[in-house]
C-alpha cells in the first residue's frame, strides 16, 4: 500500500531524473506528460485517477517546459502521438516480451478504466497483494515465479504462456508462484510443482467461478488444447469433495459434500435448512449470550459452543420434524468441500434457509432448537404435519 500522504502523483522535473525512475520501475508507473500546469482535461482526468488509485499505482507526471524531449526518450519510439498532453503506462522492464508493447498510451474515455484494463498486460504477475486484480474468467499457470531471483526462469515459462493467451483475449490470464499459492492450488486438487526446475500446473475458473484443472505435462501444445476446451465449455468441473456418508440415507441429519450437493439440496423438492460448518469453528461469541446447563455440560466433549449447539439443535429438530416429509436438515464440512453458488460463507458456522422455489434467505434467527423449529414453521412452504404456522404443536388425533 502506498502512501496517502502528499501529491498523488510525484512531479519528475529533469529528464535524466525520469530515465531513473522508468529504468528502476519494479512496479507499472503511469505517466502524464503535459505542456504546462493549465488543468487540461486530460491532466485533471490524470491527477483525479491518481488520487484515487494511489494506495495501489505508481504515478510520476512532468511538464514539457522542463522536460521538453520527455516524448522523445528510446522507450516511446514507437508511440504514434508524441503530442502533450497525453498519458502513457509503462511495465517493468522484466515483464518487457515479444508479444506486446510495454507501453501503452492512453487515447480516450475513462483514464482508470484505461489503467486497470492495461495494467498487467496479456499475462499478468499474480500475487498475494494483487490477486483480486484478476477477474474471471482466469486461468492461472503456477510454477517458480520469482522476479527477484529468477528472472530468465521466470519469463521461460511466461513467454510459453503468451504464446497460447495473446489468441484469448477473452479470457484472463496469469502467472502466480507454486508455493505462495499452495492453498489455491489444493481447491483445484492440484500438486505444487517440487522444485525450480518442474513444469508449470494450471488452474482455471470460468464465469460463474466453477473451477477446472489441467492434469496433462505442460507444454504450450497441451496448454493451448487445455484453454481451448477451456473456452468452449468442454471440460468437466473438478469440485472438492468428501465421500457420500455411507448412512446418509438414514441419517436424521444429511450430509452434504461436493458431489452429492446437487442432488440432496438443489435439486431436492423439499424445503432445507442447511448449516455450513467447520470442524475446528470457534466463534463462540457470536452465539447467544447465555446457553442452557446442557450445552455447558456437553460442551466437555470438546466441541465448540457453536458445533455442540448446533449439533443438539439438529438433533431436536430433526426428531421433530420425522413426521415432515416436506422439510430436511442438512450439514456441510465448508473446509472440506466446495461450497456452490448462490452460497456464500465467510465465516462459521453459516446457515441458510433453501425452500422449494429456491429463493435462498441467510438464517440469522436464534441458535436454539426452538428458534429453528419456529423459523421453519413459519417459512415452510406447506404448512408443517405437526406444528403450526407460530410454531404450536398441533393436538394429536387420536384414532378410534
Amino acid at each position: 500500500m502506498r502512501s496517502q500522504v502528499g501529491p498523488a502523483s510525484r512531479l519528475v522535473e529533469t529528464r535524466a531524473k525520469l530515465e531513473e525512475a522508468l529504468t528502476k520501475a519494479k512496479d507499472v508507473i503511469v505517466l502524464g506528460i503535459f505542456e504546462s500546469d493549465d488543468k487540461s482535461a486530460v491532466q485533471t482526468s490524470f491527477l483525479k485517477t491518481a488520487d484515487k488509485l494511489r494506495e495501489s499505482v505508481n504515478f510520476v507526471h512532468v511538464f514539457t517546459e522542463t522536460v521538453s524531449d520527455a516524448l522523445k526518450l528510446k522507450l516511446f519510439a514507437d508511440l504514434k502521438d508524441k503530442k502533450a498532453p497525453t498519458i502513457v503506462l509503462i511495465r517493468p522492464k522484466e515483464l518487457k516480451n515479444k508479444f506486446e508493447s510495454n507501453v501503452v498510451q492512453y487515447a480516450s474515455g475513462d483514464v482508470e478504466e484505461f489503467i486497470k484494463t492495461n495494467y498487467h498486460g496479456i499475462v499478468g504477475h499474480r500475487t498475494q497483494n494483487n490477486n483480486q486484480d484478476f477477474k474471471n474468467p482466469l486461468v492461472i499457470v503456477y510454477y517458480d515465479v520469482d522476479y527477484v531471483k529468477n528472472i530468465k526462469g521466470t519469463n521461460y515459462w511466461r513467454n510459453r504462456v503468451l504464446k497460447v493467451a495473446q489468441n484469448y483475449k477473452e479470457l484472463n490470464f496469469a502467472i502466480s508462484n507454486a508455493q505462495q499459492f499452495a492453498g489455491e492450488l489444493e481447491e483445484f486438487g492440484l500438486e505444487s510443482p517440487k522444485d525450480r526446475e518442474a513444469t508449470p500446473v494450471v488452474g482455471a475458473r470460468d464465469a460463474q467461478g466453477l473451477k477446472y484443472a489441467f492434469k496433462e505435462k505442460f507444454s504450450v501444445e497441451t496448454f493451448e488444447q487445455f484453454v481451448k476446451d477451456f473456452k468452449d465449455g468442454k471440460l468437466e468441473a473438478f469440485v472438492k469433495s468428501e465421500e457420500v456418508p455411507a448412512d446418509n440415507d438414514v441419517a436424521d441429519v444429511k450430509v452434504a459434500v461436493g458431489k452429492n450437493f446437487d442432488e440432496l439440496v438443489t435439486k431436492a423438492d423439499k424445503d432445507t435448512l442447511i448449516e455450513f460448518y467447520a470442524p475446528w469453528c470457534g466463534h463462540c461469541k457470536k452465539l447467544a449470550p447465555t446457553f442452557d446447563e446442557l450445552v455447558m455440560s456437553l460442551f466437555k466433549t470438546g466441541l465448540t459452543i457453536d458445533d455442540q449447539l448446533l449439533t443438539d439443535s439438529r438433533q431436536s429438530i430433526c426428531k421433530a420434524l420425522k413426521n415432515e416429509p416436506g422439510v430436511q436438515v442438512v450439514k456441510m464440512d465448508a473446509t472440506a468441500n466446495d461450497v456452490p453458488a448462490p452460497f456464500v460463507v465467510h465465516g462459521f458456522p453459516t446457515l441458510y434457509w433453501y425452500p422449494k422455489d429456491k429463493s435462498i434467505q441467510k438464517y440469522e434467527g436464534g441458535r436454539e432448537a426452538s428458534d429453528f423449529l419456529n423459523y421453519i414453521s413459519k417459512h415452510a412452504t406447506e404448512e408443517l404435519n405437526g406444528y403450526d404456522r407460530s410454531g404450536n404443536q398441533k393436538a394429536i388425533k387420536e384414532e378410534l
